[in-house]
């Protein structure tokens, strides 16, 4: 009898450990273990978001506790308390975890319509790399999409930020500033999609000629990404809205756009943000000064 038992305990072990693993659940019994299973298992947001509260109460892995119940808050049209949720209690989680709760405020700040505080947390993380400090000093960090990992490196991670610091600039309608953004993010890190934004924000200003320079570009197939169905189908349709204005004289357009002189200034106080630590500048942001300084000429 006492065999039977000492046999049977790694079997019910085992298949514990299978009811983790299809579920993706953590193991053992804590209130986030809990809070998880509540979430993924039962589908109970609501009842999932008080059990993440308490997990974080008694210090129970905060990390992915208050990441996680703000990503469900979002999900439940509670961006708002969610921010308040993170500001709040960000301090109990380590410095490892911040760049991620970061990135959740970025979504949550952009769910609720507030530009101001999201361009400022996406410059905030510019300088963060110009520093040295993203991905807790490494060059590159690991990723997770749709279930699967990936290398994200500084150059990709740079570009994305200045991708979304223009798109934010598009809302606010100050296209002579998304227009610079996306420029810098497409010499860092060319792709289809950064094209066709920049490809809008010439038609919100009505500048043809270069909108179509732009596209065809995608079109062509010249720039990565450009095969991608959404990319594609997107480029057709800013190509339709191009179609009115096509008899616009076919001249190639500028090599760098005029902007605005307050745009430039706000570049420039951006720059002396990080002159402060030259020693640790990363060589892409040689290339963004010296961009800026084409731009300031």
């Amino acid at each position: 009898m006492k065999n039977n038992c000492n046999s049977s305990s790694p079997r019910k072990t085992e298949k514990q450990d299978e009811y983790h693993v299809v579920h993706k659940l953590p193991s053992g019994d804590s209130p986030y273990v809990r809070a998880k299973y509540v979430q993924l298992v039962e589908k109970d947001n609501e009842a999932a978001i008080v059990l993440f509260w308490k997990a974080i109460n008694a210090r129970d892995r905060v990390d992915s506790a208050l990441k996680d119940m703000a990503v469900v808050m979002k999900q439940q049209d509670r961006a708002e308390e969610a921010i308040e949720a993170i500001k709040s209690f960000r301090d109990l989680c380590s410095k490892q975890a911040q760049e991620s709760l970061d990135n959740v405020l970025i979504d949550l700040y952009k769910k609720c319509g507030k530009l101001e505080e999201q361009i400022e947390l996406l410059r905030q993380k510019l300088r963060m790399i110009y520093q040295g400090e993203a991905f807790n000093g490494k060059a590159t960090k690991t990723a997770r999409s749709h279930g699967r990992k990936f290398q994200v490196t500084i150059k990709k991670e740079t570009s994305r930020i200045l991708g979304n610091l223009a798109w934010a600039y598009m809302q606010q309608t100050n296209y002579a500033a998304a227009e610079a953004v996306y420029h810098k993010a497409q010499q860092i890190d060319p792709d289809a999609n950064k094209a066709c934004n920049l490809c809008l924000c010439f038609l919100k200003q009505q500048r043809y000629v270069e909108a179509k320079f732009v596209l065809e570009e995608v079109l062509q197939g010249k720039l990565p990404g450009s095969d991608d169905p959404k990319s594609r189908n997107r480029a057709e349709e800013l190509l339709k809205k191009l179609e009115p204005h096509k008899s616009v004289s076919s001249a190639s357009p500028p090599l760098h756009p005029t902007l605005e002189d307050a745009f430039v200034a706000e570049l420039d106080w951006l720059i002396n943000q990080w002159t402060p630590v030259r020693s640790k500048r990363l060589p892409i942001f040689e290339e963004i000064i010296s961009y800026r300084n084409q731009l300031a000429c």
